[in-house]
């Protein structure tokens, strides 16, 4: 069988700063850079990524790939429209050439399901309705999704089959992939598309709950687990990605199978009721720094608080100031003195003049930046500090935490700057604080600190959660609203509640 193979992979908020280009999507950043033709199967076998799940399974079925464009950009704003149209064209333009060698007997996307494009709130429904129609009802078409999308209807009626992630942190992205690849094989034994069934709630999830650590999603997935074994069925819940600002922004659960209908009527009631299990606890950034400096003088190890709205895997830009302003004004690094580090505050000046200046010396700046968030409002002002430049590193980092799984990334020039004994990672380009080593190329060995402030919301668990003696949640002034509710809403539904 030979199968056409293909990624496309934007989380938006649509209430963030920054839009996500062509520029974007040719860097990678925190995803790996744009790729096109066989290099895709090369980069990707074996490797973390749900493609890269696909591959392995796909190859030790016999199947013969054709692979086409892979494309990722960190979570923004809005895909721009010309981006977009770029990364269509490629994939349709492949397409056509691999129709015309005969070697299209089957399409996977390696998607993520909550993109919005400038012109388009479902360019994932319209990349698939392209190619359906390209391709006719006849060769079937899978796709694997991220836990956070938010799946249109458009989505399911084009594919034959859809397959979320069920683990946040997302350590099982290469299992989708291979589960993708079991839906794939199921579809063409049967020589049908399977019976499928689908519930869209109707109340939006804040990001911090989706959590697959934590209750109750640990045991909504546990629930899920049991009815694919007792049914028999491929269930998928997609919590939503509850900062994009269209008609089907949510949460959906969909089933495969014989007995879809029974399996996502009970998957639905676990998750609907009580709704008071998904409230999400939040602190104020300087109930957060006190709780953490109380903690951390009687802890086994460091207290990390979790930035979560300034996290630039859901549309920060990793640069808001909340957090250090507080841990200054606690006098954090007096009463910790090194003991305390923040990281990575995404600034590329700051890291120039720290490269300029060298290991060792005094500079003085201003760090970080007021961005605007929503409904008008911005975040705290940068911080002036004189700083001592600690540590310099030219960016290239290989990851080993269960995310990471030996990738690399490229942040460009960084540094370690020293503020009123407080430990600052600075970065030019921004990437989520999801990785211990992220830290350590630093000079900052996160298991010897007391307190850890991180830009993530969740993905930090997967590796900081072993060392972690607390993990609190901060509520500091930024582009991705931990409270849902907060948003200035314009388009979803009248029946669609802000929170459970």
């Amino acid at each position: 069988m030979h199968v056409f193979i293909a990624g496309f992979q934007h989380e938006t908020n649509t209430f963030a700063p920054t839009k996500a280009d062509w520029a974007a999507f040719e860097a990678g950043a925190g995803f790996p850079p744009y790729r096109r033709g066989p290099e895709v199967v090369e980069a990707y076998r074996g490797k973390g990524l749900p493609i890269g799940g696909f591959i392995d399974a796909a190859e030790a079925q016999g199947w013969t790939l054709s692979p086409s464009v892979w494309a990722g950009a960190n979570p923004s704003a809005h895909v721009t429209r010309e981006a977009f149209a770029r990364i269509a064209g490629e994939i349709l333009e492949d397409l056509a050439r691999a129709q015309s060698a005969g070697r299209v007997d089957a399409v996977y996307l390696d998607l993520h399901g909550a993109a919005v494009a400038e012109h388009l709130d479902d360019p994932e429904g319209e990349l698939l309705a392209r190619l359906r129609a390209a391709l006719g009802a006849q060769v079937p078409i899978v796709a694997s999704l991220d836990l956070h999308a938010n799946v249109s209807a458009r989505m399911l009626d084009e594919a034959d089959a859809l397959v979320a992630y069920r683990t946040y942190p997302h350590v099982d992205m290469a299992d989708t992939g291979r589960l993708a690849a079991t839906l794939l094989a199921r579809r063409v034994a049967r020589g049908r598309r399977e019976a499928m069934a689908v519930r869209r709630l109707d109340f939006l999830l804040p990001l911090n709950v989706q959590s697959t650590m934590t209750a109750p999603a640990d045991a909504v997935y546990d629930a899920l687990r049991a009815l694919d074994a007792a049914h028999g069925t491929v269930l998928s819940f997609a919590t939503g990605f509850p900062a994009a600002d269209i008609a089907e922004c949510g949460p959906v659960v969909w089933a495969y199978g014989d007995a879809a209908q029974a399996a996502v009527d009970a998957l639905f009631a676990r998750i609907d009721q009580p709704r008071a299990q998904w409230r999400l606890d939040l602190k104020t950034p300087a109930e957060a720094v006190q709780a953490a400096l109380d903690g951390a003088a009687h802890g086994a190890g460091p207290v990390v608080i979790a930035d979560t709205q300034d996290n630039p895997g859901a549309g920060g830009d990793s640069n808001t100031t909340g957090l250090l302003h507080a841990l200054l004004a606690a006098g954090a690094g007096t009463r910790f003195p090194c003991q305390v580090a923040l990281g990575l505050l995404a600034d590329p000046e700051a890291a120039a003049a720290a490269h300029a200046a060298g290991e060792g010396a005094q500079i003085e700046l201003r760090l970080g930046r007021s961005v605007p968030t929503w409904g008008g409002q911005f975040s705290d002002p940068p911080v002036p500090v004189q700083a001592t430049v600690r540590r310099l590193s030219d960016g290239e980092v290989m990851l080993l935490g269960p995310m990471g799984m030996g990738g690399t990334l490229s942040l460009g020039p960084c540094a370690c700057l020293e503020v009123q004994g407080v430990l600052v990672g600075v970065s030019t380009h921004k990437t989520q604080m999801l990785d211990r080593e992220l830290f350590r190329f630093l000079g900052i060995e996160p298991e010897r600190m007391r307190v850890l402030v991180v830009k993530s919301s969740v993905h930090f668990r997967a590796d900081f959660a072993p060392i972690a003696s607390t993990i609190l949640v901060a509520k500091a002034p930024g582009p991705m609203a931990a409270d849902p509710g907060d948003l200035p809403w314009t388009r979803l539904p009248s029946t669609m509640a802000l929170r459970p």
